[in-house]
């Protein structure tokens, strides 16, 4: 049994809004469900009326719901959710419009501002007049290579208050990765800035624009929002105008709000594309808010006038959840630049600066501050923050130790896991639940998330493939450019037909929450044993000298031979006894099979810009085989530190 680091007081759980909810399901369908256990199985038991409910509890803002919930529920993919509704995203996020704060933005340490909600409105009016006025309208694309500031959140709503499609990438991009990804779409629109700010440092945008602008013909219009100066020259991209001169002689009035499709494109999301050109997924309006309803405010007790923060770069998924939040009436809280610059503290100073109550971040940060000995317990005062929310790479069970011991005791530390696939999560945190060392807490409400086996069998308490065996709200619509469905059948529903299989190769336990062993094609195969890296991950990165780690499978004689690199502390080289010490660490806490048949100094390890490591991409550096869209990773350099390595020829 997983040893339990918190559990919610009676009074939490009977303010949560989940348990709101709960009662509110009793009441309305004449159920007696008494805890979440229950909730969760009348959720996927009844999951028209859940969905349903979900609409009606939330207040979900539409000119019409219709009759039909879901139509062809038998099929994945196929199914479609209330098909006949007609509603619009923007409309649902700009439901208050008082002068409490809507957003509260932090750029490093060099710009501060706040949004009322009355603002954010106003501000929205005006550029969706200016859009109108440019050409766009319902089925466009606009897309925009902009930090996470105000004006990033304006535009979205705007182009969706018209029905136009929203992508966007961070400016740390290159230009051949915007070019990956946006070409395939064709924006009418591009919106920019002028530069951005990272590391105590400023960046110009408008050189890499230029070109951006030459080598994607279908952008008629580039409108840039000034962040790093006051004044910027035009003149080198054709078509371009400052946000003040495209806004300029319009004045804020009621907004027309599309009454759109339940289905109607809203976001176009990019695989990472580590593996090939980014695969561009389409996902709806309507199933991406109730889906975001529903996490905000079940499962991370999202309550009106919340401040809620997630440390996000808008070429990652968590972008789009967080702006969600406004549906939820919450404060949303900005923060765009470097987590560890000038210290590490910085995003603790905001948390306590703007009393945050629901704080997100990476496993990836969380490790960092922890090698850094950083003890925000004792420098923070943190009282307002009930919610830790951690993603994008597995939270080891040290990790979760490390944020009771030293960040803060009484927290609901919720470990999610889901994707760009989805826009959303299948395991999720929940207020009313314990946590477990090194668990996710649950399975997501409405979605029917199991693990099977090889023989496509379903088991718990054993390590399998995380699938969903029914539809749910949020799944793509499809993937852009594929007339026939082929790709976007391809990437989910070719293994186990007619079930989702995400990829992740996991474990349900007793407790019923998810522990996630990292990627299905990561997984290592030494004599046909089965291994999930973040198993390794979590015993090498114990070790004080080793400051993060990668492992692949080296295919080598026949089969396959477990090869480590890791990053070691400055000044530090890898020699015979530490080499011993990390095999012996790994064989005393895992199985002879877990142990490297090579480690590997590295100065650096590669990652996407959302903070993932690429295993595959490795991998195919180490075979001699070409890595096709570097222009996805942070720092592709770090690929040339794993070729023709001499220590792996023999």
């Amino acid at each position: 049994m997983a040893k339990k680091l918190w559990q919610p007081r009676p009074e939490q759980i009977e303010q949560a809004n989940v348990t709101r909810f709960r009662h509110f399901i009793n009441q309305k369908y004449g159920t007696e469900l008494t805890d979440y256990t229950q909730l969760y199985q009348w959720s996927i038991d009844q999951p028209e009326a859940f969905w349903s409910a979900i609409w009606e509890e939330s207040g979900v803002i539409a000119e019409t719901r219709g009759d039909v919930v879901l139509e062809n529920g038998d099929k994945m993919p196929g199914a479609r959710w209330f098909p006949q509704a007609k509603l619009n995203y923007a409309q649902n996020l700009l439901r208050r419009r008082d002068d409490s704060d809507a957003l509260v933005f932090r750029g490093e340490d060099k710009v501060q501002r706040r949004v009322s909600h009355q603002e954010l409105y106003d501000q929205v009016s005006r550029l969706v007049q200016a859009l109108e006025a440019a050409g766009i309208g319902e089925g466009d694309r606009v897309a925009a290579y902009l930090p996470n500031m105000p004006e990033t959140i304006i535009a979205m709503l705007a182009v969706s208050s018209l029905g136009a499609t929203w992508s966007s990438c961070s400016p740390d991009f290159g230009v051949n990765g915007v070019v990956d990804r946006f070409g395939q779409i064709e924006p009418k629109l591009l919106f920019t800035t002028d530069g951005y700010y990272y590391n105590g440092k400023t960046h110009d945008s408008l050189e890499k624009v230029a070109e951006i602008r030459q080598r994607i013909p279908s952008i008629e219009h580039v409108v840039v929002i000034p962040y790093t100066r006051e004044t910027f020259p035009l003149e080198s991209i054709p078509g371009a105008i400052s946000l003040a001169q495209f806004t300029d002689g319009y004045s804020a009035q009621e907004i027309n709000f599309r009454q759109l499709p339940f289905d109607h494109p809203l976001y176009i999301m990019f695989s990472s594309g580590t593996t090939g050109v980014p695969k561009c997924i389409v996902h709806g309006a309507g199933g991406t808010l109730l889906q975001h309803l529903k996490e905000h405010r079940l499962h991370t007790d999202v309550k009106p006038g919340d401040r809620t923060f997630y440390f996000t770069t808008c070429g990652w998924m968590m972008w789009n959840w967080l702006v969600s939040g406004l549906a939820a009436e919450a404060t949303l809280l900005l923060y765009d630049g470097s987590p560890f610059y000038p210290d590490g503290n910085v995003l603790f100073d905001y948390a306590d600066a703007e009393k945050m109550t629901q704080f997100g971040t990476s496993a990836k940060f969380i490790d960092a501050i922890n090698k850094a000995g950083l003890k925000p317990r004792e420098t923070h005062d943190l009282s307002t923050v009930r919610t830790l929310c951690s993603t994008g790479s597995p939270l080891v069970p040290e990790a979760f130790d490390f944020v009771y011991e030293q960040i803060k005791q009484d927290i609901c530390l919720s470990s999610i896991s889901g994707g760009t696939d989805i826009i959303s999560c299948f395991a999720l945190g929940n207020p009313v639940l314990p946590v477990y060392r090194g668990e996710l807490q649950c399975r997501g409400l409405g979605m029917r998330v199991e693990v099977w086996n090889d023989d496509g069998q379903p088991v718990r308490e054993e390590k399998g493939e995380l699938v969903c065996t029914a539809p749910f709200t949020s799944m793509p619509i499809g993937f852009w450019n594929d007339p026939t469905g082929e790709k976007y059948h391809s990437a989910y529903f070719d293994r186990f037909p007619n079930v989702w299989c995400h990829g992740d190769y996991v474990e349900l336990t007793a407790q019923d929450g998810i522990i996630i062993y990292g990627r299905s094609d990561a997984v290592l195969n030494p004599g046909g044993v089965r291994i999930g890296t973040a198993e390794i991950y979590r015993q090498v990165e114990k070790l004080d000298e080793v400051i993060e780690s990668l492992v692949i499978g080296q295919e080598w004689e026949g089969d396959v031979r477990v090869v480590l690199f890791v990053h070691l502390r400055d000044g530090l080289t890898l020699d015979e006894a530490l080499i011993d010490k990390i095999k012996k660490q790994i064989r005393a806490n895992t199985t002879p099979r877990h142990v490297p048949a090579r480690v590997v100094q590295v100065d650096q390890i590669p990652r996407t810009k959302s903070g993932k490591i690429v295993e595959l991409a490795v991998r195919e550096v180490v075979h001699n085989r070409p890595v096709k869209n570097k222009e996805a990773l942070a720092n592709p350099e770090a690929l040339e530190l794993f070729a023709n390595r001499p220590e792996l020829q023999s």
